[in-house]
């Protein structure tokens, strides 16, 4: 073997032990791992979340037998039990009838009785509809499998006809495949606002 191959034979021996010699000098130089670092959440939202099984951000879209379309979603929702419902927080719902009618509901919380097929929505309930219909309550009962509710207590909310406050509410339609109605009854005061004309 002459001079030049033995050089060559040296060269590929050494340098990819100069190689491995740089990558262990840089791990070993390297900034050290801080096992006292803390995790980004909060003592209580940990001891929350090894509780409670919970899902953030759930989306659900579906259809009753009737084509009405319901579409929801919320922050955080947690499975209910055999004597507990299931909840969420801060929930959105977007309920579209057969027609083309459109219902959202917005609130702090709702839960849900899988078994009685209702829902209840709570904390500062925001209901409004497609015909411009808008109104806040503290309480609102809707079935699953439909698009038909109550609110309970009472209600205060504007409208195309102008500022209502009433005991209570419904709405659902009141023929089957017949339009969207909500009633207000219940000690029932309306401010009318009728719209100004165009000129």
């Amino acid at each position: 073997m002459d001079s030049h191959s033995r050089i060559v034979g040296f060269f590929k021996v050494l340098l990819p032990l100069a190689a491995l010699a740089i990558l262990a000098t840089l791990f070993l130089i390297s900034r050290g791992v801080n096992f006292e670092a803390t995790i980004p959440f909060a003592e209580d939202e940990v001891a929350d979340r090894l509780r409670d099984q919970q899902i953030t951000g759930p989306f659900f879209s579906g259809t009753t037998a009737e084509g009405e379309e319901i579409v929801f979603s919320a922050a955080v929702a947690r499975p209910g039990g055999p004597d507990k419902p299931a909840e969420a927080n801060e929930v959105n719902a977007k309920l579209t009838t057969s027609r083309g009618e459109l219902i959202t509901l917005d609130s702090d919380l709702a839960s849900v009785d899988m078994d009685g097929k209702a829902a209840t929505f709570s904390g500062n309930v925001l209901f409004q509809s497609s015909t411009g219909i808008e109104v806040r309550t503290d309480q609102l009962y809707t079935v699953l499998d439909g698009i038909q509710g109550n609110s309970p207590g009472t209600i205060t909310g504007t409208g195309p006809f102008g500022d209502i406050t009433a005991g209570q509410m419904e709405f659902g339609p009141n023929t089957e495949d017949g339009p969207l109605h909500v009633l207000f009854k219940d000690g029932v005061k309306l401010i009318y606002r009728p719209k100004e004309t165009e000129k």
